[in-house]
């Protein structure tokens, strides 16, 4: 799909700061981060929601997910990470993508108002993506 910047990210048109690349999916850095190592996880062919991800996808959809929420969290030094995927409302791609956030005790995010920031530079957003490209456990 042309008009779709992740579909872009896929085909290599559009830059991104490259966490995973895999059959399964391809995962990079949110450019609006809640906090830094904010990253996004996409499937490769454009599906616009969760619900319309064919169910033998699932598997190594969500395999990819869970091992980006163990890398996130390891390649920033975060306690833990928040996942979510929203379908339609909210979802400012309409591509599926799932959000894997890092988090901190106390963090000061509430709910699900998420304040978003930029990156300083495109080495912090390099490094951070490399941090967490190291930290991907096998598949």
């Amino acid at each position: 799909m042309a008009e779709c910047v992740f579909c872009g990210i896929v085909s290599g048109s559009v830059p991104a700061f490259v966490v995973a690349s895999e059959e399964a999916g391809l995962a990079f850095l949110d450019t609006r981060p809640v906090f830094p190592g904010h990253t996004l996880v996409i499937p490769r062919q454009h599906i616009p929601t969760l619900t319309d991800l064919p169910a033998p996808r699932l598997p190594g959809y969500f395999a990819l997910v869970q091992r980006l929420a163990v890398a996130v969290e390891s390649g920033t030094g975060a306690d833990g990470t928040f996942v979510a995927v929203n379908n339609k409302i909210s979802q400012s791609v309409p591509h599926l993508h799932t959000h894997v956030v890092p988090r901190r005790r106390k963090d000061g995010l509430r709910g699900f108002f998420w304040p978003r920031t930029k990156y300083g530079s495109d080495a912090e957003a390099a490094e951070l993506a490399a941090a967490i490209a190291a930290a991907l456990p096998a598949s």
